[in-house]
């Protein structure tokens, strides 16, 4: 775990690259925060649709906690308040984000349906639930990602909770930026198990 600002914009970067490359994300959109101090270093607009997730560490802005750009190139993501507010409110047990359109996940966000877990891997984060429904960007999205998240906080100390945002993604967050990666691709393949898994007929 890294906790230098220039380490952790160079591995947001790379972890950008890394999720688009395993359909953990798309060109739709996804973020990427971390919280280091007082600072929150987060993936810029346009990530996906512009950059195609092939970011320089220099596009990784640097903001404070009320989500004003201090440093960076770019603009700040529209998707700002669900990070700033997770990581105001869950700071230090939560320390990271990772929002994508992974597209098995994708599949119960549009269907409305919950992810129970059906791997050993994903036990610990039990069964994924949507919040209440709201427009995209909005404070209503981060408050109810917010209040969804509270009942979770054990799960922040075994390593992350996790949640669906209807018809929109996952979210996570992590107590470091690996734990909410990782968190992320296990809900991915518990997601692709239970789809997969209703092909399957009977001996």
């Amino acid at each position: 775990m890294t906790t230098n600002l220039e380490d952790m914009r160079r591995f947001i970067a790379e972890l950008g690259a890394i999720a688009y490359a395993r359909f953990l994300t798309d060109t739709a959109g996804g973020n990427i925060s971390a919280r280091v101090g007082d600072a929150i270093l987060m993936t810029p607009r346009y990530a996906g649709s512009r950059y195609l997730w092939r970011l320089r560490p220099e596009q990784i802005l640097v903001l404070d906690l009320e989500g004003n750009k201090q440093e960076g190139e770019g603009e700040v993501s529209r998707e700002y308040r669900v990070h700033c507010k997770l990581l105001n409110e869950f700071y230090p047990d939560g320390a990271a984000v990772f929002h994508g359109h992974a597209r098995n996940v994708l599949v119960f966000c549009a269907a409305l349906q919950p992810i129970p877990p059906v791997l050993y891997a994903t036990e610990k984060f039990g069964v994924i639930e949507h919040v209440q429904d709201a427009p995209a960007h909005s404070q209503d999205l981060a408050d109810n990602i917010a209040a969804a998240m509270q009942p979770l906080r054990d799960r922040l100390r075994k390593q992350a909770a996790a949640v669906l945002a209807p018809k929109h993604g996952l979210f996570v967050l992590g107590r470091n930026l690996e734990a909410a990666f990782d968190a992320a691709e296990r809900i991915e393949g518990n997601a692709y198990c239970i789809l997969m898994s209703r092909f399957l007929v009977a001996p």
